[in-house]
């Protein structure tokens, strides 16, 4: 673990935040094989045209559109940790179902749109929860290494899931592959099951009536508009997020179709280009420690937008190179990015607010993926894949803007964080 960021060394005497790690990090890992064989079951096996290719990235963030905000007021209701088992458990069962179909000569394109659909949900409620437990699990000192570990972690599924998918589709086909998902997600269930620590009761209200209900999620949203960091970090990764998704819509499609890669090049080249996020991950906290969280934030952003431009300009006798370096850039970037914007928005925030806050957060951010993704799809199918990935790059330039223009470009230091609560060692 050398390449693990320093500075942390407390959080090896928080069992809990441990246990949260290491099921994240096989969970992470089961993910990266999933978001390679999903897409290829509907290229390959069920033949996807680009619009029904692009639908499978709007079904899977379409609850971030229309549940978020609840959600996020929901889980600020009750124990997070019993999110995060019934979200693991249910993931695990619908990603089960797709062998099973497949088996069964039962599996069509709707069913799996359904499935991604599904299991959106079952994230969005998970995704709030887990961001907003993280707080309550480590000191605040200890809020960037935290983040850096899960997304170092992260890094590390992203380099080795691409080349483990691509193996599993090669030998089993991708219906099959999925599995492996599956059970990661009751693996990472069973890590949840044996956290020691039990969180504080929940505020309780005079009844759980909508009004009240509606009052909170306001109250979650006035917090992120109305602080203006949170606005423009929010503006910036929604714009980045709804132009990168335009590309990333029909990117393995553009990778199979148009590039000629087979399953196990494709895993290969995501492998080597995630390796760029795993650097990231290691030196994000360095980043902040002497550029500045502000600095640091507007730096990655920019790179980020830069590395798209790698997808459309790599050319088709030999793209590979050009691609990975376009993914390892943007890899880098993006870790440095979330690392550093993920602790801010946690530091700044009152414990009581971290679900709202991260509800609204993503309600704004992952609720353009979907609109991107069917504008990626929508545009491949009228004017060609290169064209759309032409498009995604130059519109994710327009991502640094808010960041670069407004006053958290000058935020130092981390700021101290306002009462937050957390578990005694053990």
């Amino acid at each position: 673990m050398a390449n693990v960021p320093r500075g942390g060394a407390g959080l090896w005497r928080r069992p809990d935040f441990l246990r949260l790690w290491c099921g994240q990090s096989i969970s992470e890992l089961g993910s990266q094989v999933s978001q390679l064989a999903v897409p290829l079951v509907a290229a390959g096996e069920l033949r996807a045209t680009p619009l029904e290719f692009s639908l499978l990235g709007v079904a899977g963030f379409v609850p971030f559109i229309l549940l978020a905000l609840p959600a996020g007021a929901w889980v600020d209701r009750t124990r997070r940790r019993h999110v995060l088992i019934v979200g693991d458990a249910s993931r695990a069962l619908l990603l089960a179902a797709v062998p099973v179909l497949w088996a069964l000569g039962e599996l069509r394109m709707w069913e799996l749109l359904a499935l991604q659909l599904a299991l959106g949900t079952f994230t969005v409620f998970f995704d709030v929860a887990y961001q907003s437990y993280v707080p309550s699990l480590v000191e605040p000192e200890h809020l960037v290494e935290a983040n850096s570990r899960l997304q170092f972690t992260v890094a590390l599924a992203q380099v080795g899931g691409p080349g483990l998918s691509g193996a599993l589709v090669a030998a089993f086909t991708a219906p099959y592959a999925v599995a492996a998902d599956a059970v990661s997600y009751v693996i990472s269930a069973g890590f949840m099951l044996r956290m020691k620590h039990r969180e504080a009761g929940p505020e309780r209200l005079a009844d759980g009536s909508a009004h009240q209900l509606w009052d909170e999620v306001k109250e979650g949203l006035r917090w992120v508009s109305g602080h203006p960091w949170l606005r423009a970090v929010a503006a910036s990764t929604a714009v980045y997020n709804f132009f990168s998704n335009v590309a990333f819509a029909i990117f393995i499609l553009y990778l199979v179709r148009a590039l000629h890669l087979s399953s196990l090049q494709v895993g290969l080249l995501l492998a080597l280009g995630a390796c760029g996020a795993l650097v990231g991950a290691a030196y994000a906290a360095r980043a902040q420690r002497h550029l500045g969280v502000g600095p640091t934030i507007v730096l990655a952003a920019a790179l980020g937008g830069v590395a798209n431009f790698a997808y459309p300009l790599a050319p088709a006798s030999w793209p590979a190179p050009v691609l990975v370096l376009g993914l390892a850039l943007g890899g880098f970037a993006t870790v440095i990015y979330n690392i550093t914007q993920v602790s801010l928005r946690q530091a700044i925030t009152p414990q009581r607010l971290q679900g709202r806050m991260n509800a609204a957060m993503r309600w704004i951010v992952w609720g353009t993926i979907p609109l991107g993704s069917l504008m990626g799809g929508v545009v491949a199918q009228a004017c060609g894949m290169r064209f759309t990935l032409w498009l995604g790059a130059a519109g994710g330039m327009l991502a640094v803007l808010p960041v670069a223009l407004g006053s958290v470009r000058r935020v130092g230091a981390m700021p101290a964080p306002p009462g937050l609560v957390h578990a005694s060692p053990g």
